[in-house]
């Protein structure tokens, strides 16, 4: 099998390959693992990788150009099939079924997020799967830790939602757009604008936290509007 990682520290995975099972499969020759560092995607001479978010908020956003333009680098030396699979808070649980599957793939691409997250775009364009290994929250794909003070009250699952989608500079990449909510300077819309973010992709993505944990009354009354106004056979993609 062959595994590509993009991520930010291709030293830390290069690094735990090297014991139990997974070395002992790497050593043997069944097991190929490649890193890609999306600072060799970059052109400015701090090789950046990240901004602020647009419409303010504690936190950086990785960027779009070095990210999509890793993920493809990566993807390009899997076998044919391989999926673009982005670790995520966001994703579907990763259960033993799941993992089976994994394993019967000719290979498979990861993508380790970092701070808030990737730019949605990124998601859009270049990610055909998103995972997650629990419900909580991880300061990237590497390790478990917490930064920004604020980020523990603002992170996905403490409100028992999802996290909305995170946008970043450039204001339009690859004919995607960043929401002109998050541009209006209006702080009311743009918090409005993501808790039914959130509340939608929860809807759509993990029904079983609304279930479990039932929800605010603002968010109760986004989701209903929602569901009023939805057009019979269209899919939230947020």
């Amino acid at each position: 099998m062959k595994i590509e990682v993009v991520t930010l520290f291709p030293e830390m995975v290069a690094g735990a390959l090297g014991f139990g099972i997974v070395g002992r499969a790497v050593e043997r020759g069944l097991l190929s693992v490649g890193t890609e560092d999306p600072r060799n995607h970059t052109s400015d001479v701090h090789r950046t990788v990240d901004d602020r978010p647009y419409g303010g908020g504690p936190g950086m956003v990785l960027k779009p150009e070095p990210l999509l333009a890793a993920i493809r680098a990566a993807h390009a030396r899997l076998p044919e099939g391989s999926p673009r699979i982005y670790l995520s808070a966001q994703g579907e649980p990763l259960g033993q079924a799941m993992a089976r599957e994994l394993a019967a793939l000719p290979g498979f691409l990861l993508v380790a997020g970092r701070y808030e997250g990737l730019d949605e775009r990124v998601v859009e364009l270049g990610i055909d799967r998103e995972l997650s290994i629990g419900d909580y929250v991880l300061s990237g794909g590497e390790l478990p830790a917490l930064g920004d003070e604020r980020s523990n009250v603002e992170e996905s699952f403490v409100a028992g939602l999802l996290d909305w989608p995170h946008y970043t500079r450039p204001e339009l990449f690859e004919g995607l757009a960043v929401p002109s909510v998050l541009l209006s300077g209006n702080h009311a819309d743009i918090r409005r604008w993501r808790l039914e973010r959130a509340v939608i992709r929860t809807y759509g993505r993990r029904p079983d936290l609304i279930a479990r944990g039932g929800l605010a009354p603002e968010a109760s009354r986004l989701l209903s509007e929602f569901l009023a106004a939805r057009v019979p056979g269209t899919e939230d993609r947020g």
